[in-house]
């Protein structure tokens, strides 16, 4: 009878296990996918973050605006973030308003009369605007961080590879340590007292 019990409840024990594979297998997924679509193209990812500054792209863009951008085909009429050669990883986000990749893009901000004096080809180009969150640059400079996205990885792996354990509550009871045995009182009768001076029949001469 108690082989049969310890048997269910490792069997009960089964379904708890297979729910925490499944909740670790969603946080590696859910990690992984976070670090496709917001790897920082600093990092060799997709994505570029810029706080708009300046002018330049008015009303589109205002100071303190954030942009995320990411990589693939651009063409005529998409504001893309490009590195001007030769400025040593400076950034700037204006629109295509002619030109072609191989040749090199003809750039103009929105809010200027002139034309940007580079035009970028390619293999300058970061990517292109795809998600405008207005003023959340003044609060968000530092995800333009690496140290920041390697931090977050590590603390998604640490959340996964390293859960708060709990105890099994339906673990079987170690049967070499003694167990609980419930006691009863015994009826035990009081003790009478011995009185100072008190005699027996004993003592009688």
């Amino acid at each position: 009878m108690v082989a049969s019990e310890g048997t269910e409840q490792v069997g009960a024990g089964l379904p708890r296990r297979l729910l925490g594979l499944a909740s670790s297998a969603a946080w590696i997924l859910g990690a992984l996918t976070v670090g496709w679509l917001l790897w920082p193209s600093s990092l060799g990812g997709c994505t570029t973050l810029t706080i708009v500054s300046g002018e330049s792209m008015e009303p589109t863009y205002y100071t303190g605006d954030l942009v995320v951008s990411r990589c693939g085909p651009v063409e005529v009429g998409d504001v893309i973030v490009y590195n001007p050669p030769n400025l040593g990883g400076a950034r700037v986000i204006h629109r295509i308003v002619g030109g072609d990749a191989e040749d090199g893009w003809v750039m103009q901000g929105d809010n200027n009369d002139f034309l940007d004096p580079w035009n970028p080809t390619e293999e300058n180009v970061l990517g292109s605007a795809a998600v405008h969150l207005p003023q959340v640059g003044k609060v968000a400079s530092i995800l333009l961080s690496p140290l920041t996205w390697i931090s977050l990885l590590i603390v998604a792996l640490a959340v996964v590879v390293w859960p708060g354990c709990k105890p099994d509550e339906t673990a079987e009871p170690d049967e070499t340590q003694p167990q609980d045995l419930e006691t009863q009182p015994q009826d035990l009768e009081p003790a009478e007292p011995e009185l100072p001076g008190a005699w027996t029949p004993a003592q009688l001469t």
